[in-house]
């Protein structure tokens, strides 16, 4: 690892080291790269929450402020929405702030809109500023898989498995405890809570930054630089299409459970309570999925059946939601957490098949930008359809369709190549 970091700073004006200043460096580098660590740890736990604390209590939230329940898919939409606005800008902030100054700003961004919507009174207000939070965690969805590949090219499936689990650890707990925080203390402690997360999750980034002394995009520490221009056109490549394919219907699916999934429960006789708790086990599910999907993609040089896998799954639990869904809703709802497991593969793919962290930025900003910008539809077509049709079936029809999008995407994705071989 560090004979890889020193080869990038020999060159026509290097200096041969003596031994003190090349284990100064070496130990400079391991403090960065554990900030760095602790920067990813903190960040990837705030990149969910303000989804997940909100679906819990969104009905509840509508009585008190007064929107309707067909608002309801509208919040769902703004997720995948903001984190698709937030893929397509993110590289143009990169290549200006840099990538650590971008990571610092988001979590800030992130923070402050959690905090704000807590204290808000009407329907418009809260979108404002559901909106800033979404942004700025969409900006972090952007810019972790780069920033893994400059300080850990070495460790990617691990550094990408604990940074994922991470991101699943984020999303299931404050599911889990929406709506008990709620009843004790009310909506608005439940959904502002997390704000401190974001703000904390700012703190190790201003540290990487003040070690860096502000000069992120110039390196100063032997790392290979990220912030350069891309020489490819990333939206050529068929590896991109279907990354964001694979990426973008695993998201429309999920947030389409996370918005309705409650909905589904409680038309079948489920309390409030039991609703938030399936969703949080829809999200604990995903947890084996963070540590194990980044292995099989770095083991396996073509991870494609295991895709075709995550795909059944998804059809058993549609059929058993449909059908019968309090007959065994626990069954349904793991086999629904497994089938995402396409997403801890897509954002491990994102590093395995690039070369460099320029690749990296590119290839993660076009999959979660046009990704998501597809995804964004599911919540509020999967409750348009419920609403002209009086039932689940055409929803669960529609994510069928999702699936096999998915599994067509994955195709492309999943093969054995790099995106800058097939960019140009």
């Amino acid at each position: 690892m560090t004979a890889t970091f020193e080869e990038t700073t020999t060159g026509s004006d290097a200096v041969a080291p003596d031994t003190a200043p090349v284990e100064q460096r070496r130990r400079a580098l391991t403090k960065g790269r554990l900030l760095v660590l602790a920067a990813i740890v903190m960040s990837a736990l705030t990149l969910r929450v303000a989804v997940t604390a909100f679906s819990p209590l969104a009905e509840r939230i509508g009585t008190d402020i007064g929107y309707s329940t067909a608002v309801i898919g509208v919040f769902g939409m703004i997720p995948t929405a903001m984190f698709a606005v937030s893929g397509l800008l993110t590289p143009i902030f990169v290549r200006r702030l840099g990538l650590e100054r971008t990571a610092m700003i988001a979590m800030l961004m992130a923070g402050s809109g959690m905090l704000i919507r807590a204290m808000v009174s009407s329907t418009a207000a809260l979108f404002v500023f559901s909106a800033l939070a979404l942004t700025g965690m969409g900006i972090g969805n952007v810019v972790i898989p780069p920033l893994v590949k400059r300080y850990f090219p070495d460790r990617l499936a691990v550094i990408s498995s604990l940074y994922i689990t991470m991101v699943q650890v984020g999303t299931v707990v404050p599911a889990l405890i929406a709506v008990p925080v709620a009843d004790a203390y009310g909506w608005r402690i439940s959904l502002g809570l997390w704000a401190v997360l974001g703000f904390a999750a700012a703190l190790p980034w201003i540290g990487v930054l003040r070690d860096r002394r502000g000069r992120d995009l110039v390196d100063t520490t032997g790392l290979p630089a990220a912030d350069a221009e891309p020489k490819g056109k990333v939206w050529r490549s068929p590896v991109a299409w279907g990354m964001a394919g694979m990426f973008g219907m695993t998201s429309l699916t999920t947030y389409a459970i996370f918005t309705w999934l409650p909905k589904i429960l409680a038309e079948a006789g489920a309390s409030a309570t039991f609703g938030g708790t399936m969703v949080g086990l829809f999200s604990l599910v995903g947890l084996v999925s963070a540590f194990t999907a980044p292995t099989v993609v770095a083991r396996f040089r073509n991870p494609f059946p295991f895709v075709v896998g995550c795909a059944v799954f998804f059809f058993i639990a549609f059929a058993g939601l449909l059908t019968a869904p309090m007959s065994a809703p626990v069954l349904w709802v793991v086999l629904l957490g497994l089938g995402p497991s396409t997403f801890p593969m897509a954002l491990t793919l994102i590093n395995m098949r690039t070369r460099t962290p320029q690749g990296s930025a590119s290839l993660s900003g076009f999959t979660q930008g046009v990704g998501y910008a597809v995804a964004c539809v599911g919540p509020l077509l999967f409750g348009m359809l419920r609403t002209a049709t009086g039932g689940w079936l055409a929803p669960f029809a529609m994510l069928t369709v999702a699936v096999l999008v998915l599994l067509t995407g994955a195709w492309q994705a999943c093969k054995p190549r790099m995106l800058e071989d097939t960019w140009n």
